[in-house]
């Protein structure tokens, strides 16, 4: 039983990275959400080679609760002249990349930089602008709730409102939201609530997620006091800390640092000023294990499975647009099983979902599945609007 338990618990924290948002109950936008606070360049190293010109912006948006909140963003213009209607808008959802502001996404650029430059450059040779949020809270006042997928659905809404308002007759209103890992899960979120959160000043028409993790809520009660009894991969370890600091963020009934050990604190603290490299790095030199964070079980949290999916569960009804799932074969951070069921669930719930595979791992997923993203893109923009 310890050793099925060791493999169950590896299991949780390969698909904790990136996750979305479930049921959380959506209140109406802000209206202040999506207005512009400043725009400005973008340093080099935050630029993908395929853009011509980019921005930073910084807008207004919800927080945790629905709370006012900012956020920046990149934004980032294909060459050409725009189409009349203006450049269709692809909403890019990053990856995890840590939770101090010197992570964010328009600020230091991707932690896969490779590989989301050649991702990017290819939308943008194809004519979509991208914009990129950062989520609330990195780069940002506050705290980034990691996993609070309402909250980042809100972010990338907002981000492409504030996008058009900047550049109007540059950006179209017509836009798809597209993530990889916790992008996905943000981008999943986004699409249950984008009709409704953009309004008649937007118009969604569907969303791509790679790396889709889903079930979570299913394995993160198995944490606990020992449990793991030995040390993860750091990197594994290192979702933990961001998930008990996405919840202390969030849920301050819940008083998650009760169920931290004195080192399960003084860890997340330290994770909450860390990016994802440097914090992964100084896991593994001190073979830190998981278990040793905790003097009580997650499982002890009020209802907790409800509650963590609430948080970060994937939803599998409410999708009024097309969904495209891709899934790498040999994905050890987002096994497949997982995915498969949330994907099957979709269907028998009668979801616009199309799904793919690749005979690739995490990363490789991203720029594989353009050969089937790219022509299902350009189906949703092909499309008659609807508005």
């Amino acid at each position: 039983m310890t050793g099925m338990r060791s493999v169950a618990v590896a299991a949780i924290m390969m698909v904790a990275a990136m996750t979305g948002s479930g049921g959380q109950a959506a209140a109406a936008p802000a209206a202040s959400a999506g207005a512009p606070v400043s725009v400005g360049p973008l340093a080099a190293r935050a630029t993908p080679p395929g853009a011509v010109h980019s921005k930073r912006i910084v807008y207004r948006t919800s927080g945790i609760a629905g709370a006012p909140a900012s956020s920046g963003a990149a934004v980032y213009f294909p060459p050409g002249r725009p189409p009349a209607a203006g450049w269709p808008v692809l909403a890019w959802a990053h990856g995890t990349l840590g939770l101090a502001d010197r992570c964010a996404y328009s600020v230091n650029g991707p932690a896969e930089r490779d590989r989301d430059w050649a991702y990017l450059s290819t939308w943008l040779r194809h004519g979509y602008a991208v914009v990129a949020t950062d989520y609330v809270g990195l780069g940002t006042p506050g705290r980034h709730p990691y996993l609070n997928g309402l909250v980042e659905a809100h972010n990338i809404v907002d981000a492409v409102k504030a996008a058009g308002r900047l550049f109007p007759g540059t950006l179209a209103r017509r836009w798809v939201a597209v993530g990889q890992s916790q992008g996905a899960g943000a981008a999943m979120a986004a699409a249950r609530h984008a009709t409704v959160f953009g309004g008649a000043e937007l118009e969604y028409l569907g969303a791509v997620a790679t790396g889709l993790p889903a079930h979570v809520e299913d394995l993160l009660p198995l944490l606990g006091p020992g449990v793991p009894p030995v040390p993860l991969s750091s990197h594994l370890t290192e979702y933990v800390l961001y998930i008990m600091s996405g919840l202390r963020a969030s849920r301050p009934d819940l008083d998650i640092d009760s169920y931290l050990s004195a080192a399960g604190r003084r860890w997340v603290d330290h994770a909450e000023t860390s990016c994802a490299a440097d914090l992964a790095d100084q896991l593994a030199a001190r073979r830190v294990a998981a278990g040793s964070f905790f003097v009580k079980p997650v499982a002890a949290l009020p209802n907790a499975h409800a509650l963590l999916f609430d948080y970060l569960g994937v939803a599998e009804s409410g999708y009024d647009r097309p969904l495209f799932v891709g899934q790498g074969l040999t994905d050890t951070d987002v096994p497949m099983p997982g995915t498969l069921a949330s994907v099957a669930a979709l269907q028998a719930n009668r979801q616009p979902v199309t799904f793919r595979s690749y005979p690739t791992d995490h990363n490789g997923t991203v720029n594989a599945s353009l050969v089937d993203s790219l022509p299902f893109v350009r189906g949703l923009f092909e499309s008659r609007p609807t508005g």
